[in-house]
Protein backbone atom coordinates (compact mmCIF):
# COMPACT_ATOMS: atom_id res chain seq x y z
CA UNK A 1 0.00 0.00 0.00
CA UNK A 2 1.46 3.37 -1.02
CA UNK A 3 1.75 6.07 1.64
CA UNK A 4 1.25 9.60 0.30
CA UNK A 5 3.58 11.94 2.21
CA UNK A 6 3.48 15.73 2.12
CA UNK A 7 6.92 17.20 1.46
CA UNK A 8 7.42 20.84 2.39
CA UNK A 9 10.03 22.27 0.01
CA UNK A 10 11.65 24.40 2.69
CA UNK A 11 15.20 24.15 3.99
CA UNK A 12 13.94 23.12 7.44
CA UNK A 13 12.64 19.82 6.02
CA UNK A 14 15.71 18.99 3.93
CA UNK A 15 17.73 17.03 6.54
CA UNK A 16 15.09 14.47 7.49
CA UNK A 17 13.78 13.92 3.96
CA UNK A 18 17.34 13.62 2.61
CA UNK A 19 18.29 11.10 5.31
CA UNK A 20 15.05 9.16 4.75
CA UNK A 21 15.57 8.92 0.99
CA UNK A 22 19.30 8.16 1.32
CA UNK A 23 19.16 5.40 3.93
CA UNK A 24 15.72 3.75 3.75
CA UNK A 25 13.57 1.93 1.23
CA UNK A 26 11.12 4.56 -0.04
CA UNK A 27 9.53 2.51 -2.84
CA UNK A 28 6.25 2.41 -0.90
CA UNK A 29 6.13 6.20 -0.48
CA UNK A 30 4.88 8.94 -2.81
CA UNK A 31 6.20 12.39 -1.93
CA UNK A 32 3.89 15.32 -2.70
CA UNK A 33 5.57 18.75 -2.76
CA UNK A 34 3.95 21.94 -1.51
CA UNK A 35 4.12 24.87 0.89
CA UNK A 36 2.50 24.38 4.32
CA UNK A 37 -0.84 26.00 3.44
CA UNK A 38 -1.21 23.78 0.34
CA UNK A 39 -0.31 20.59 2.21
CA UNK A 40 -2.66 21.48 5.07
CA UNK A 41 -5.52 21.67 2.55
CA UNK A 42 -4.50 18.39 0.90
CA UNK A 43 -4.25 16.65 4.27
CA UNK A 44 -7.71 17.88 5.30
CA UNK A 45 -9.20 16.77 1.96
CA UNK A 46 -7.54 13.33 2.03
CA UNK A 47 -5.19 14.01 -0.87
CA UNK A 48 -2.24 12.88 1.28
CA UNK A 49 -2.01 10.50 4.23
CA UNK A 50 0.41 12.44 6.41
CA UNK A 51 2.71 15.43 6.35
CA UNK A 52 4.98 17.51 8.54
CA UNK A 53 2.20 20.08 8.70
CA UNK A 54 1.30 23.26 10.52
CA UNK A 55 0.53 22.63 14.17
CA UNK A 56 -2.49 24.93 13.83
CA UNK A 57 -3.88 22.56 11.18
CA UNK A 58 -3.92 19.79 13.78
CA UNK A 59 -5.85 22.09 16.12
CA UNK A 60 -8.33 23.11 13.41
CA UNK A 61 -9.38 19.54 12.55
CA UNK A 62 -7.96 17.33 15.31
CA UNK A 63 -10.94 14.95 15.15
CA UNK A 64 -9.58 13.78 11.77
CA UNK A 65 -5.94 13.40 12.83
CA UNK A 66 -3.36 11.72 15.00
CA UNK A 67 0.36 12.43 15.36
CA UNK A 68 3.65 10.63 14.90
CA UNK A 69 5.66 10.58 18.16
CA UNK A 70 9.17 12.02 18.65
CA UNK A 71 9.00 14.31 15.60
CA UNK A 72 8.35 18.01 15.07
CA UNK A 73 9.77 21.16 13.53
CA UNK A 74 10.24 23.44 16.52
CA UNK A 75 12.30 26.21 18.03
CA UNK A 76 13.67 26.58 21.54
CA UNK A 77 14.45 30.25 21.07
CA UNK A 78 15.28 31.62 17.60
CA UNK A 79 14.02 29.65 14.59
CA UNK A 80 15.77 31.84 11.95
CA UNK A 81 13.10 31.28 9.29
CA UNK A 82 9.94 32.88 10.73
CA UNK A 83 10.38 36.65 10.83
CA UNK A 84 8.27 39.73 11.10
CA UNK A 85 10.03 42.45 9.15
CA UNK A 86 9.07 45.99 10.09
CA UNK A 87 9.72 49.59 9.12
CA UNK A 88 9.50 50.59 12.79
CA UNK A 89 10.30 48.96 16.15
CA UNK A 90 7.72 46.35 17.13
CA UNK A 91 6.68 48.46 20.13
CA UNK A 92 5.24 51.01 17.64
CA UNK A 93 2.95 48.57 15.81
CA UNK A 94 -0.15 48.79 18.04
CA UNK A 95 -3.17 49.40 15.79
CA UNK A 96 -1.20 48.79 12.59
CA UNK A 97 -2.22 46.64 9.63
CA UNK A 98 0.25 43.76 9.27
CA UNK A 99 0.97 41.94 6.00
CA UNK A 100 0.95 38.14 6.18
CA UNK A 101 2.57 35.47 4.04
CA UNK A 102 0.11 33.36 2.05
CA UNK A 103 2.23 30.24 2.72
CA UNK A 104 1.60 29.71 6.44
CA UNK A 105 -1.15 29.21 8.99
CA UNK A 106 0.71 28.41 12.24
CA UNK A 107 3.10 31.37 12.04
CA UNK A 108 0.22 33.72 11.16
CA UNK A 109 -1.64 32.67 14.31
CA UNK A 110 1.54 32.78 16.40
CA UNK A 111 2.05 36.39 15.34
CA UNK A 112 -1.56 37.22 16.26
CA UNK A 113 -1.08 35.59 19.69
CA UNK A 114 2.21 37.38 20.34
CA UNK A 115 0.98 40.83 19.34
CA UNK A 116 -2.18 40.45 21.45
CA UNK A 117 -0.81 38.57 24.48
CA UNK A 118 2.86 39.58 24.74
CA UNK A 119 2.39 43.20 23.69
CA UNK A 120 -1.30 43.85 24.36
CA UNK A 121 -1.81 45.20 20.83
CA UNK A 122 -4.88 45.32 18.61
CA UNK A 123 -3.99 44.83 14.94
CA UNK A 124 -5.55 44.07 11.60
CA UNK A 125 -4.04 41.56 9.18
CA UNK A 126 -4.02 41.07 5.42
CA UNK A 127 -2.55 38.30 3.29
CA UNK A 128 -0.09 39.45 0.63
CA UNK A 129 2.21 37.89 -1.95
CA UNK A 130 4.19 41.10 -2.48
CA UNK A 131 7.99 40.85 -2.15
CA UNK A 132 9.53 42.14 1.08
CA UNK A 133 10.44 45.69 0.05
CA UNK A 134 7.17 46.28 -1.82
CA UNK A 135 5.08 44.84 1.01
CA UNK A 136 6.75 47.17 3.51
CA UNK A 137 5.79 50.16 1.36
CA UNK A 138 2.16 49.13 1.93
CA UNK A 139 2.33 47.69 5.47
CA UNK A 140 4.50 48.75 8.44
CA UNK A 141 5.06 45.05 9.27
CA UNK A 142 5.26 41.85 7.22
CA UNK A 143 5.39 38.18 8.27
CA UNK A 144 7.50 35.84 6.11
CA UNK A 145 8.34 32.19 6.70
CA UNK A 146 10.58 29.49 5.30
CA UNK A 147 13.06 30.18 2.54
CA UNK A 148 11.69 33.68 1.81
CA UNK A 149 12.27 34.59 5.47
CA UNK A 150 15.79 33.15 5.39
CA UNK A 151 16.56 35.10 2.22
CA UNK A 152 15.03 38.30 3.61
CA UNK A 153 17.07 38.09 6.80
CA UNK A 154 20.25 37.41 4.83
CA UNK A 155 19.65 40.30 2.42
CA UNK A 156 20.71 43.06 4.83
CA UNK A 157 17.55 44.96 3.91
CA UNK A 158 17.86 47.41 6.80
CA UNK A 159 14.37 46.65 8.15
CA UNK A 160 13.73 45.65 11.74
CA UNK A 161 13.62 41.86 11.91
CA UNK A 162 11.88 39.89 14.70
CA UNK A 163 12.26 36.13 15.10
CA UNK A 164 8.90 34.72 16.25
CA UNK A 165 10.52 31.69 17.85
CA UNK A 166 12.64 34.01 19.99
CA UNK A 167 9.64 36.19 20.92
CA UNK A 168 7.61 33.12 21.99
CA UNK A 169 10.47 31.76 24.09
CA UNK A 170 10.95 35.14 25.80
CA UNK A 171 7.20 35.23 26.52
CA UNK A 172 6.66 31.65 27.73
CA UNK A 173 10.04 29.98 28.36
CA UNK A 174 8.81 27.04 26.24
CA UNK A 175 9.62 25.62 22.80
CA UNK A 176 7.35 26.62 19.94
CA UNK A 177 6.12 23.77 17.75
CA UNK A 178 5.71 25.09 14.22
CA UNK A 179 4.94 21.73 12.61
CA UNK A 180 3.86 18.28 13.73
CA UNK A 181 3.87 15.06 11.73
CA UNK A 182 0.11 14.81 11.23
CA UNK A 183 -1.58 11.59 10.08
CA UNK A 184 -5.15 11.22 8.88
CA UNK A 185 -7.00 8.81 11.18
CA UNK A 186 -8.54 6.96 8.22
CA UNK A 187 -5.02 6.36 6.87
CA UNK A 188 -3.91 5.25 10.35
CA UNK A 189 -6.61 2.58 10.26
CA UNK A 190 -6.11 1.45 6.65
CA UNK A 191 -2.29 1.60 6.49
CA UNK A 192 -1.40 1.02 10.13
CA UNK A 193 1.56 -1.35 9.70
CA UNK A 194 3.07 0.77 6.90
CA UNK A 195 2.71 3.96 8.94
CA UNK A 196 4.29 2.35 12.01
CA UNK A 197 7.26 1.35 9.85
CA UNK A 198 7.49 4.86 8.38
CA UNK A 199 7.39 6.35 11.89
CA UNK A 200 10.34 4.18 12.92
CA UNK A 201 12.23 5.13 9.74
CA UNK A 202 11.60 8.84 10.29
CA UNK A 203 12.91 8.78 13.87
CA UNK A 204 15.98 6.89 12.67
CA UNK A 205 16.39 9.36 9.75
CA UNK A 206 16.23 12.26 12.22
CA UNK A 207 19.09 10.76 14.24
CA UNK A 208 21.13 10.10 11.08
CA UNK A 209 20.53 13.66 9.92
CA UNK A 210 21.88 15.11 13.17
CA UNK A 211 25.24 13.47 12.43
CA UNK A 212 25.43 14.47 8.76
CA UNK A 213 24.31 18.09 8.42
CA UNK A 214 27.54 19.12 6.67
CA UNK A 215 27.24 16.29 4.15
CA UNK A 216 23.55 17.05 3.53
CA UNK A 217 24.30 20.77 3.10
CA UNK A 218 27.02 20.07 0.52
CA UNK A 219 24.51 18.32 -1.74
CA UNK A 220 21.40 20.37 -1.06
CA UNK A 221 19.49 22.61 -3.48
CA UNK A 222 19.64 25.41 -0.90
CA UNK A 223 23.37 25.77 -1.62
CA UNK A 224 22.31 27.93 -4.58
CA UNK A 225 21.45 30.76 -2.20
CA UNK A 226 22.80 29.88 1.27
CA UNK A 227 26.30 28.78 2.26
CA UNK A 228 26.97 25.32 3.67
CA UNK A 229 27.99 26.88 6.98
CA UNK A 230 24.77 28.92 7.18
CA UNK A 231 22.67 25.85 6.38
CA UNK A 232 24.35 23.76 9.08
CA UNK A 233 23.94 26.60 11.58
CA UNK A 234 20.24 26.88 10.65
CA UNK A 235 19.59 23.14 11.03
CA UNK A 236 21.40 23.07 14.37
CA UNK A 237 19.04 25.86 15.52
CA UNK A 238 15.90 23.86 14.74
CA UNK A 239 14.58 21.26 17.17
CA UNK A 240 13.20 18.17 15.44
CA UNK A 241 12.24 16.57 18.77
CA UNK A 242 8.83 16.29 20.46
CA UNK A 243 9.51 16.20 24.20
CA UNK A 244 7.17 16.95 27.11
CA UNK A 245 8.35 20.58 26.99
CA UNK A 246 7.46 20.76 23.29
CA UNK A 247 4.01 19.34 24.03
CA UNK A 248 3.53 21.85 26.85
CA UNK A 249 4.45 24.65 24.42
CA UNK A 250 1.98 23.33 21.84
CA UNK A 251 -0.82 23.06 24.39
CA UNK A 252 -0.20 26.63 25.60
CA UNK A 253 -0.28 27.95 22.03
CA UNK A 254 -3.52 26.08 21.39
CA UNK A 255 -5.03 27.51 24.58
CA UNK A 256 -4.17 31.09 23.58
CA UNK A 257 -5.47 30.43 20.04
CA UNK A 258 -8.72 29.02 21.45
CA UNK A 259 -9.18 31.95 23.84
CA UNK A 260 -8.68 34.33 20.90
CA UNK A 261 -11.17 32.30 18.80
CA UNK A 262 -8.53 31.42 16.23
CA UNK A 263 -9.41 27.70 16.53
CA UNK A 264 -12.84 26.15 17.16
CA UNK A 265 -11.96 23.91 20.13
CA UNK A 266 -9.11 22.83 22.39
CA UNK A 267 -7.45 19.77 20.80
CA UNK A 268 -6.27 16.69 22.61
CA UNK A 269 -2.87 15.47 21.37
CA UNK A 270 -3.46 11.94 20.09
CA UNK A 271 -0.66 9.75 18.72
CA UNK A 272 -0.53 6.91 16.23
CA UNK A 273 -1.08 3.80 18.35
Amino acid sequence: MTINIGHIKYANCTPIFTALESHFDCTGYRFVDGVPAQLNAMLRAGGIDLSPSSSIEYAMAHEQYCLLPELSISAIGPVKSVFMFSRVPIEELDGAAIGLTAESDTSVNLLKVLLARKYGFTNTFERTTLPLAEALERFPGLLLIGDLALKGAASGSGFFCYDLGQLWHEFTGLPFVFALWIVRRDAAREKHAELKALARDLVAAKKLAYDSYAEIAAGSEERAWLSEEALVDYWQTISYELTEAHLEGARLFFRYAFEMRLIPSLPELRFLE
